[in-house]
Order: structure tokens, then C-alpha cells, then sequence
């Protein structure tokens, strides 16, 4: 049995996990705050309260030890006694983690081997460092080739590169019509952006030529497939998030990469990865009209097909290869 703990921010967690455990060959629980619908590859779900509903956190850093870990929140302490509870009753041979330095740790001094999935960003810091350092394996979810930060480089013997993982790297893809106006679509997605559906709709007003579409923005649109939408547009206009970059690239369809404001700038490293390889155009802030004109022309005059250096094809089952052979090597001697 494999714990697998998903972070409630945002839905890119959630997606990777379950396209990471859909590949697994034993069976995988859930540990998370989020609400995970039927169908799921999960044997099981885990339920946790959310540590973050206290009005006024109390030294939630612990000194800058930690990152989130206030005093007396009453969510944080059962969520954490949930989780020591599940792991004496199933003893698993191992969790992990899709993001949390708190859990991980925590999990780790239970005497469980942790998986920690990492993330972009300059994540330099004290904790994130611990967590690094006490982390069984490392699976990083983009192309070595492409991003190779300095901070990793002392765990490279425990980090694997898997590519980056989308929920549609397997599925075909589909071409846009032809003969219509050049369409893009803007994507968000739950982890908020600084952009919405009025500020597309007054773009679009300014910038007629263009058909403009969108999907998860607040107050527009939204869907629980978004594959045709992405693959029937002739540019995608997305955050810098992990999952929405993966999407777009499976789809292989040109775009323009909006970083938004992330923790240890996680966005804006992955913005400047696509930018110096050429996978993609970026801008930072919203632009103005002409300046929407000049990105979508450059935009259509990029070579979708180097969007295969972003590895989406196979990533989350060499993900789930490296979680298992972690696993394995890990396991208790008298294990079957």
C-alpha cells in the first residue's frame, strides 16, 4: 500500500496524482483536504480537514523552521493525528507527498519512507532544504535538459526527471478548424489568477479580429474536460502552473505563458524556462491591446512541434516507475 498526500491548492495536484496513480501496480490511498469525485484510481480516500481556516494564524513558520504550522489550529492538529492514525493501522511502504514540507517531515518521523514531488521556483530556504534532505526520493515533474536548478544538484543521486505530467499526455490530439478567425483561448484554472473573465471580455472589445475564449477564469466558464477546447484553438494564453503548461504542450498548440505571483516564484522560473528554449512566448502583467497583437503573432510564428521537448509523452508513468522502484528499494526485508 502507497499513501499518496495531495495539497487542496489549486486542482494540478490532484490532476498529477491521479495520472501518476492510475499507472501504479499497487494500490495507492489518497491523503488530502479536497473533495476527489468518483471515478478515482484511489483504493481509498483519506479525508483531512484544512489546516489553514484559522482566523489569525500564530506563528505559523515555527521561527522560519517550518512553513505552515500555526500554534492551536485545530484542523492542523487532527490532520496530522488523522495521519498517524492511517499509517499505524495500514503501516504503508510508502507516502508521498505532492506538496508539503510539514507532512512529509512529519511522515518521515514515523519511520515511513517518503517520496517528495518537487517543484520549480527557487526553493532555497531552510525548510525546503530539510525536506530535500530528508526525502527517501525526489521526483522532479519537467525535462532535466530544460531545467536544471543549482538547488537540486546535491540530491541529483535520489532525484528522478520525469517530464512534465499532464492528464492528457496519452490522449490524441485534435486540430484546430481552419478558415475562421485566429481563436485563442484563455486558460486559469482554481489556484486564482490575476486576470478574469472582464478583463478578457474588454480585451476582446479592443482586440475584434481575434476570437476570444476562455475557461476557468472567474466568473466564466468552466469544464471538467478542457482537451477539445485546448486542441481547437489556434493559441492558448495560461498561467505559468505546472498542469496548464503540461496540457498545452501535450496538445502541442502555440502559447502565451502569463507567470503569476507564486511562493518562491515558482511561476516565473517555469515562464523563463519557456522562454529561453523557445517553447513558448511570455509576459509579465496583462498587455494591452497592441501588445496582445504582437504576442499572438508571435505566438502563431513559433514551431508548436518543440513543445515535445517538455516531455509529456510517458511522464506520468516514468513518475509512477520511479515512485515503485523507490518503493522498492525502501521496502522491510521480510516484506512480500
Amino acid at each position: 500500500m502507497i499513501g499518496y498526500y495531495v495539497h487542496h491548492h489549486g486542482s494540478g495536484h490532484l490532476n498529477r496524482a491521479i495520472s501518476i496513480c492510475e499507472r501504479l501496480r499497487q494500490p495507492a490511498v489518497a491523503l488530502t483536504s479536497l473533495n476527489i469525485p468518483r471515478p478515482h484510481p484511489f483504493a481509498t480516500v483519506l479525508a483531512l480537514p484544512r489546516d489553514d481556516a484559522g482566523a489569525q494564524p500564530a506563528e505559523p513558520s515555527a521561527n522560519g523552521a517550518l512553513h505552515w504550522v500555526p500554534h492551536h489550529d485545530d484542523g492542523l492538529m487532527t490532520r496530522m493525528a488523522l495521519i498517524a492514525q492511517w499509517i499505524e493501522a495500514t503501516r504503508p511502504s510508502a507516502v508521498v507527498v505532492d506538496v508539503s514540507v510539514e507532512v512529509a517531515v512529519f511522515i518521515r518521523l514515523l519511520g515511513v519512507p517518503v517520496i517528495v514531488m518537487t517543484m520549480p521556483g527557487q526553493r532555497i530556504d531552510g525548510p525546503h532544504r530539510f525536506v530535500h534532505q530528508i526525502a527517501d526520493h525526489i521526483v522532479a515533474a519537467w525535462p532535466h535538459e530544460l531545467y536544471d536548478p543549482q538547488w537540486l544538484h546535491a540530491y541529483a543521486g535520489k532525484t528522478s526527471y520525469v517530464g512534465a505530467i499532464s492528464r492528457f499526455g496519452e490522449r490524441e490530439g485534435l486540430q484546430p478548424t481552419k478558415d475562421r478567425a485566429c481563436t485563442v483561448l484563455v486558460l486559469g484554472g482554481t489556484g486564482g489568477c490575476d486576470f478574469d473573465q472582464a478583463t478578457v471580455d474588454a480585451t476582446a472589445a479592443l482586440v475584434p479580429e481575434i476570437t476570444w475564449k476562455t475557461l476557468g477564469l472567474r466568473g466564466g466558464p468552466k469544464t471538467s474536460d478542457p482537451w477539445p477546447d485546448i486542441c481547437g484553438v489556434d493559441v492558448v494564453i495560461t498561467h505559468a502552473g505546472q498542469s496548464c503548461v503540461a496540457d498545452t504542450a501535450a496538445a502541442r498548440r502555440p502559447a502565451i505563458v502569463l507567470p503569476q505571483p507564486r511562493p518562491f516564484d515558482e511561476q516565473h522560473a517555469t515562464a523563463e524556462t519557456l522562454r529561453r528554449h523557445r517553447l513558448a512566448v511570455t509576459s509579465n502583467g496583462w498587455p494591452d491591446a497592441p501588445g496582445w497583437r504582437c504576442l499572438i503573432g508571435q505566438a502563431l510564428a513559433c514551431d508548436a512541434s518543440r513543445w515535445e521537448r517538455w516531455q509529456t509523452a510517458g511522464a506520468a508513468a516514468r513518475a509512477a516507475e520511479a515512485i515503485e522502484t523507490a518503493v522498492c528499494r525502501f521496502a522491510q526485508p521480510d516484506a512480500p
